[in-house]
């Protein structure tokens, strides 16, 4: 046995150990229905409702496994250190998050190696690895979700009369789905308001970051028309920014992911002006299932499951919202 496989082992056996408070089992002895590794890339709600999602449906196939989980905080290093230990105890399956769709390819495929099915959710790997490690990538169409905003956005500035709107974008483009969501808000708004234009785009993926990015872009353009917010953190960073620069009333946001605080401000109406949403809870449902056929071998080489994506375009679908979700989970 090489030194590497020992040490492998070695810290396998040192992490399961450490993350036995993390199980997720309905009844029975630990680990009796297997076990998932799950990385989540953070500690937003949305996280949340993909674990609450994965418990919900694993109860429902009536065989719940041990979830071993890691919050990787956007870091790529930690998650690969997590995906080598959970591979090295050869783990059912590897649910997973990924930080970034280049670094994070050879833990993946690492885990491919050692026998360990992969699927991605939200984010994944480039497509050429993703097609040789991953056997399904559970995904709400980005462009889609890009375009439902933007054209939500131009029905907007058009009820105002303004055809010529100027827009800055908090971004988080570290991660190819947020390129494509803006690619596709850019492509619905600039089909209605041909001469919108996109003043700024900075990156702001917590809302700590975001408000900063959005109060220095209000500084240098305070004539901006809007905000589009690629991400939980920026919709709500440039909504916050919004009210303590006093532009509430001139200056509105449009943002991605919903949540308690995203469902209050748009039932305030003043500022966030519609969310477009892919419920961590559904995702993580569709990821469980994805998870229990290719453990079983019930799933292709590599398969996309579609994610449904949602539109909140008024301050009644935020009280709705708020209704359903009595505990935030999203």
């Amino acid at each position: 046995m090489g030194a590497r496989v020992r040490r492998r082992r070695v810290a396998a056996a040192a992490v399961l150990a450490a993350m036995m408070s993390l199980v997720a089992a309905c009844s029975g002895k630990v680990g009796e229905n297997g076990r998932f590794g799950v990385v989540y890339m953070d500690a937003q709600g949305f996280y949340a409702g993909v674990r609450a999602g994965m418990q919900q449906e694993a109860e429902r196939l009536g065989r719940s496994p041990q979830l071993l989980q890691l919050n990787a905080q956007g870091d790529a290093s930690r998650e690969s250190t997590f995906i080598d230990q959970v591979s090295a105890a050869n783990v059912d399956a590897l649910v997973l998050s990924p930080a970034s769709d280049t670094a994070s390819v050879p833990a993946i495929e690492l885990a491919h190696e050692s026998g360990v099915p992969v699927v991605c959710y939200n984010t994944c790997i480039d497509e050429e690895h993703a097609r040789k490690y991953v056997s399904a990538y559970v995904l709400g169409d980005p462009e889609r979700f890009g375009a439902l905003l933007g054209e939500r956005a131009a029905e907007y500035f058009l009820e105002q009369g303004n055809r010529a709107p100027k827009i800055a974008v908090v971004n988080c483009e570290f991660v190819e789905v947020c390129i494509d969501r803006r690619h596709g808000f850019e492509e619905a708004l600039h089909k209605r308001l041909p001469d919108a234009k996109i003043v700024a785009n900075q990156e702001g993926a917590t809302i700590d970051q975001a408000v900063d990015v959005a109060e220095r872009i209000l500084t240098a353009h305070p004539d901006i028309d809007a905000f589009y917010g690629e991400a939980g953190g920026a919709t709500m960073g440039a909504v916050r920014a919004v009210q303590a620069r006093g532009k509430v009333g001139s200056t509105v946001v449009f943002g991605s992911d919903m949540s308690t605080e995203a469902a209050q401000a748009l039932a305030a109406e003043d500022v966030l002006k519609a969310v477009v949403d892919i419920s961590g809870i559904e995702v993580g449902k569709l990821a469980a299932r994805a998870a229990d056929e290719v453990r079983d071998g019930r799933a292709p080489e590599y398969e996309v499951v579609p994610a449904p994506v949602d539109l909140y375009a008024t301050p009644g679908d935020g009280q709705d919202w708020l209704e359903a979700h009595p505990d935030g989970v999203p």
